[in-house]
């Protein structure tokens, strides 16, 4: 396994720190994006709050079952010694109606000693797009 990148953060490791988290989520699995979490951490994703990483599997499994072609863009916003504060931008196609979206938003983030995060802030808002208006493709 891959050495975490733990607190207290410098700029340098706090833009690893993202782009770590960025090229897990565009893996696009679970399994994976999961062991950057606490065993107990504790979520709010939108309008969804839940504990521990059986969770965050799950939320990621549908998630991805419902965004098609999934491409994200993290980009470092603030830090202190163990919390990292990020703004994002994705697209996603609805696996219902074809619709492509943007999704932008920010995330609050606080990390154990390990490095694992322990608390994951996530507000967001999803606006349709064309497929010729995309800035992010796979």
């Amino acid at each position: 396994m891959k050495q975490q990148i733990k607190p207290p953060f410098t700029l340098e490791t706090a833009k690893a720190k993202v782009q770590a988290a960025e090229d897990g989520w565009n893996s696009k699995d679970p399994e994976r994006v999961s062991l950057a979490y606490t065993i107990d951490t504790q979520w709010r994703n939108r309008d969804e709050f839940f504990t521990g990483r059986e969770a965050i599997k799950d939320f990621l499994t549908r998630k991805w079952k419902k965004e098609l072609d999934y491409r994200l863009m993290k980009e470092l916003w603030a830090y202190t010694d163990n919390r990292i504060s990020v703004r994002f931008e994705y697209e996603w196609r609805n696996a219902d109606t074809g619709q492509w979206y943007r999704t932008h938003g920010n995330e609050h983030w606080e990390f154990d000693t390990d490095g694992l995060m322990k608390i994951r802030d996530m507000s967001a808002n999803d606006v349709p797009i064309l497929e010729s208006q995309r800035k992010y493709k796979i």
